[in-house]
């Protein structure tokens, strides 16, 4: 079983220092990856937004001041030798095919193939304005903007023509250094089956948050069915929001992979079962990173195998 945390790099805290810092000791106690998020702001005030998921009014302080993802993985590749470094996730759609599919494969190259490529379609109606990308862009404009990733990641001359992106016949370079490219995750929520289904169908892989045990099995389920026959399913790591514990909490209010270690050590027994390998934490904040290294760190001894 692979374990992963987040990276210290977003609120007014975060600093160069302590990213280098907790990145060194995260590696040395033997955990598998770090993780970034991306996020372009965080609005003091949200005019005509809806109301739910794609409205950021009332998000934490913290995200109002956020690393940019890759420029934070860079600063860490430089410092880290073995550790995966992923992005959990970014908002493609925000972002031109061919910029993002150069930018990750020269931070592959930097930091020696432990790039895990995780995207996410965005939610927020105010990123979205202020990427001067239309929201409608989601869903299919989504599915042809992987496409067009991976066409820039494959062999030269590199050449596509889709409704929303085009690439003149051209050379495009870097590649991934990882063998065969990239293995994109795509980040999905509770709400996310379209998304989920999408992910199977198209060889993608799924980072899903968990929150809840038979929301997050009929995901998986529903993920391995789309995949197509004689196909393989793409890797699912799994994302794990919920904070933990120093001692356990009662079972009947307990989110899956939160509590204490050893009720953590359990569900990753579960997960092992359902075929998932790869776990990361990121309690947006619940619990501080010193606090977060030092709690999860005997996982590292009773991890399932």
């Amino acid at each position: 079983m692979k374990l992963g945390l987040s990276l210290p790099h977003i609120g007014r805290d975060a600093t160069p220092e302590k990213l280098v810092d907790f990145a060194r000791r995260t590696e040395s106690l033997g955990f598998d990856s770090l993780w970034v998020l991306e996020r372009l702001l965080r609005p003091v005030s949200s005019k005509n937004a809806p109301a739910g998921k794609f409205a950021m009014t009332g998000l934490p302080e913290y995200y109002g001041n956020v690393f940019d993802p890759i420029e934070t993985l860079t600063y860490v590749a430089a410092r880290t030798r073995t550790i995966s470094l992923g992005t959990s996730v970014m908002n493609a759609l925000f972002h031109t095919p061919v910029v993002l599919a150069r930018r990750l494969s020269t931070l592959d190259h930097f930091s020696g193939g432990r790039v895990i490529v995780g995207l996410g379609q965005g939610w927020s109606l105010e990123e979205f304005e202020t990427a001067n990308v239309s929201m409608r862009r989601r869903g299919n404009g989504f599915a042809e903007y992987i496409e067009a990733l991976w066409a820039a990641w494959g062999p030269d001359p590199v050449r596509f023509e889709g409704r929303f992106y085009k690439i003149p016949t051209s050379q495009i370079g870097p590649k991934p250094v990882q063998p065969g490219g990239f293995q994109v995750l795509v980040g999905v929520s509770d709400e996310s089956s379209a998304s989920v289904e999408r992910a199977g169908r198209t060889g993608l892989g799924l980072h899903p948050i968990i929150s809840d045990w038979t929301c997050f099995e009929s995901q998986l389920a529903a993920f391995r069915a789309a995949v197509p026959a004689g196909s393989a399913p793409g890797p699912v790591v799994v994302r794990v929001n919920s904070p933990f514990t120093e001692t356990p909490i009662d079972d009947a209010e307990r989110a899956p992979l939160s509590g204490s270690v050893y009720q953590i050590k359990d569900d990753l027994q579960r997960l092992v079962e359902l075929g998932v390998d790869h776990v990361m934490w990121d309690p947006n904040g619940v619990v501080p990173y010193e606090t977060q290294l030092r709690l999860l760190e005997p996982l590292i001894a009773v991890r399932p195998s």
